[in-house]
């Protein structure tokens, strides 16, 4: 059974590394895309700099699930995925 908890909680945390890791990435993926001047209208812009603000404040709090979702809905406005 101890087993059973440890193996629960090891997958637990790696899940939310990997998290982690990958927002920087999306970011960067955002950033790129914004620099490369994106064929997008002005409410799209305003949408994705708010998204790829609001990916980045979930990311420092620690909410890195949520801040994955909202980047890759940046990416999506971006033409991305």
């Amino acid at each position: 059974m101890k087993k059973v908890i440890l193996a629960a909680f090891l997958t637990v945390g790696l899940a939310g590394t990997a998290m982690a890791n990958q927002c920087p990435k999306l970011m960067a993926e955002v950033d790129a895309a914004l620099a490369a001047g994106p064929k997008i209208s002005a409410e799209q812009m305003a949408e994705v700099t708010k998204l790829r603000a609001q990916g980045e404040a979930e990311h420092t709090a620690g909410k890195h699930a949520e801040s994955v979702d909202t980047l890759n809905k940046a990416k999506a406005i971006l033409g991305l995925q």
